[in-house]
């Protein structure tokens, strides 16, 4: 999807004169804790425990002990658990063609960020990065790749 197409920032845009795009709106919208968290976001950093690379933000050594414990020290089941984000749970909006194409949109740069990311960190590694169409709408994820 094109931003600028996106309804709430195509209106932002016919409101002004002269050549204005998404980053502007951007420019206008967004402070500097909301660039820093998004920066964050696309660019997480990570935790390596018994095998397992999970998001920093999603690991507690309590959860992650109960997962490890719960599905028998599955990497990629463990992985496939905690390293989940529910793009429409981050976004609020609600049920429109262009808000659903967004967060689709959004998945998707937020996954290939991920990949990019940990091809990075772990240059050794091979990773699946997906996006998943569930009943809460895209859903971004990695694991381990398969041997």
């Amino acid at each position: 999807m094109n931003p600028d197409e996106y309804p709430e920032i195509k209106s932002w845009i016919g409101s002004y004169t002269g050549e204005l795009d998404f980053v502007d709106f951007l420019n206008r919208h967004c402070t500097v804790g909301m660039w820093l968290s998004f920066a964050h976001l696309m660019n997480p950093e990570f935790v390596e425990v018994r095998g397992c690379v999970i998001r920093r933000r999603s690991y507690t050594p309590e959860n992650f002990d109960d997962w490890y414990a719960r599905l028998d020290g599955d990497v990629r089941r463990i992985e496939s658990v905690l390293n989940r984000f529910v793009v429409g749970y981050a976004v609020n909006c609600g049920n429109t063609a262009e808000e659903d194409e967004a967060l689709w949109d959004i998945a998707r740069a937020v996954a290939y960020s991920w990949e990019a990311a940990l091809g990075r960190e772990f240059p050794l590694k091979r990773f699946d990065v997906s996006v998943l169409d569930t009943d809460d709408g895209p859903v971004v994820v990695f694991m381990q790749a398969a041997s």
